[in-house]
């Protein structure tokens, strides 16, 4: 017996030695995978560019849920605007617009049919500004100062909008012209779903029959200071997106006076269903995504990081626990549950007839729209209680992970690294919704990534109080559009 169970002890420990072994040799043989460019500081007008965001700043081009608070003037002034800005382009017999209602679709004929476009793309749209009071600056007035230009729309998204177009009329003043078709879409409604803008467009080429090789979006940004463990700053560019779906659970009571109650009401019984659903979290898991970003940052961490991260199979659970712990990371865990809603009665002494709470949730791309309704289901457990997906949200399913080998992916890269040679580039997942979904029928790969540099404190700016943008980082989305540009 004791020769069995010394036996068993030397086996094992054996194993866990290799297993030592193997990790040790997996952290010290990791190669970098970041792209080897020149870099390049190609001159850009920051001042001319700084003025254009700032006029296009004053455009209150706000985008409502609520048709009927929509104003299309602002769109309309801006869209007059964009020739004034930018008459080169819009001069130009290679490049033709249309539009699709208040947005607008911009095809630069390359010199190759053989090759397949590529799209660059933006909103124009902006959420609406809460408190103006509380702002530092004039959120509607363009402000150029301080070494940055202030306003709502500043990062989300008026600054891409401002690079790509500024990038494609001086290279076209240059003389120069892509070897691929190049669309320029900009959407006039991303805010509140993008129904009318980029899914009409992406409907359009698809009645075309036009594949896109690849689709750069807005999305994640070069972060400094935010991902953990890593010194240089980074720049995340989102290969997926999470999918979209809001259910609603609903319940029924009899109603009457508050102080003759049943057992358990309307309210009590939905806030039941929502407690047990929260209490209920879908799985979570360091695959997909998540794994390949960590396959790329970990060359560029220090020795004890990297041998957690170049080694989930062996401290997968450790990470795992580390992400779970901060909202930001677990979101890129699972799928996302939110509680954002509760409804009852319409007066405290009343019992309510109708009971309801609205869930969001934002799916992994593990998951589908089918799979987290059976989880909800499930969680939910009360026949009392129906569950159905809201019918007026957004639903979509997550989108399919982009390629890191594709000519797309290559482009991206070099050009962020070739503007920011300190930027350490990686795979990640987009946790929030971008009008990109619309086009993954017609495209082989969806990358999403704008070029704002943003540390800890500057993420709160966006849809928050004091959107801004310095007019440094705002020179360089054009260098890094005309590298792209320049690249195709």
């Amino acid at each position: 017996m004791r020769r069995a169970v010394l036996s068993i002890a030397v086996a094992s420990g054996a194993v866990i030695m290799g297993g030592v072994g193997l990790a040790l040799v997996r952290a010290s043989t990791m190669e970098s995978l970041q792209p080897d460019v020149d870099p390049t500081d190609e001159p850009v007008d920051e001042d001319r560019v700084a003025e254009l965001l700032g006029q296009a700043l004053r455009f209150r081009t706000v985008s409502h849920h609520d048709e009927s608070r929509a104003d299309p003037r602002p769109f309309e002034a801006l869209n007059a605007w964009l020739p004034e800005a930018w008459p080169g382009m819009h001069a130009s017999p290679d490049i033709q617009v249309e539009a699709f209602g208040l947005s607008r679709l911009y095809t630069w004929e390359g010199t190759d049919p053989s090759l397949p476009p590529v799209m660059l793309m933006a909103h124009t749209d902006v959420v609406p500004v809460e408190d103006a009071s509380s702002w530092s600056r004039d959120p509607w007035s363009g402000a150029v100062e301080d070494g940055h230009v202030w306003g709502r729309g500043a990062i989300d998204m008026k600054a891409s909008m401002v690079g790509f177009m500024e990038a494609t009329d001086a290279l076209g003043a240059e003389g120069f012209r892509p070897k691929r078709t190049v669309y320029l879409a900009l959407g006039h409604d991303e805010e509140v779903g993008g129904h009318q803008g980029h899914e009409q467009m992406a409907a359009a080429l698809a009645q075309r029959g036009v594949r896109l090789g690849w689709v750069l979006d807005e999305g994640l940004v070069i972060t400094d200071g935010i991902v953990p463990g890593l010194t240089a700053p980074a720049a995340l560019i989102g290969t997926s997106e999470k999918g979209y779906l809001t259910v609603e659970l609903l319940a029924e009571g009899l109603g009457g006076h508050s102080s003759m109650p049943p057992p358990q009401s309307a309210a009590g019984i939905v806030a039941g269903a929502a407690a047990r659903l929260e209490a209920s979290p879908f799985p979570a898991d360091v695959g997909g995504p998540v794994e390949q970003m960590f396959i790329w940052l970990a060359p560029e961490m220090d020795f004890v990081k990297r041998l957690a991260f170049a080694n989930l199979w062996l401290f997968g659970p450790v990470v795992q626990g580390k992400l779970e712990a901060r909202n930001n990371t677990n979101a890129t865990l699972r799928t996302t549950i939110a509680v954002t809603q509760l409804e009852g009665s319409v007066q405290e002494n009343v019992l309510p007839q109708q009971a309801r709470a609205v869930v969001n949730l934002r799916l992994h791309p593990r998951d589908s729209i089918e799979s987290a309704l059976q989880h909800v289901e499930a969680a939910v457990d009360d026949p009392r209680v129906e569950v159905r997906p809201v019918e007026d949200s957004i639903h979509s399913e997550p989108s399919p992970v982009s390629s890191t080998q594709s000519d797309g992916w290559q482009v991206i890269t070099r050009s962020i690294r070739e503007v920011h040679p300190e930027v350490i580039v990686a795979p990640g997942l987009m946790v929030g919704g971008t009008d990109s979904r619309w086009y993954v029928p017609v495209a082989d790969d969806v990358y999403r990534f704008h070029p704002a540099w943003l540390g800890p404190v500057d993420t709160d700016r966006i849809h928050g109080t004091d959107e801004r943008i310095s007019t440094r980082n705002l020179a360089d989305y054009v260098r890094f559009y005309r590298r792209v540009l320049q690249a195709l």
